[in-house]
């Protein structure tokens, strides 16, 4: 997935929290064909971001995860 707006994330993602798990992820396919099988959770929190501007704000951000596999699809969800 591409958010369409380039990013670096330059702090610790604050608040993360687990919102859809294994099939209730929509995407579930997709992610284990490209990335493989794991226990896939979609997940959100808090980061400061540099955009590709230069402009650095705080936004929060969804991507998914699976242990042992790492963290994949960041994509900024809205600017706070």
């Amino acid at each position: 997935m591409d958010s369409g707006v380039d990013f670096e994330i330059i702090g610790p993602i604050r608040r993360p929290e687990t919102f859809a798990q294994g099939s209730g992820i929509r995407e579930i396919t997709r992610l284990r064909k490209i990335y493989g099988k794991g226990r896939w959770r979609k997940r959100k929190g808090v980061a400061t971001i540099r955009l590709s501007d230069g402009t650095i704000v705080d936004a929060e951000l969804h991507w998914y995860e699976a242990s042992g596999i790492g963290k994949f699809e960041f994509k900024i969800k809205r600017y706070l």
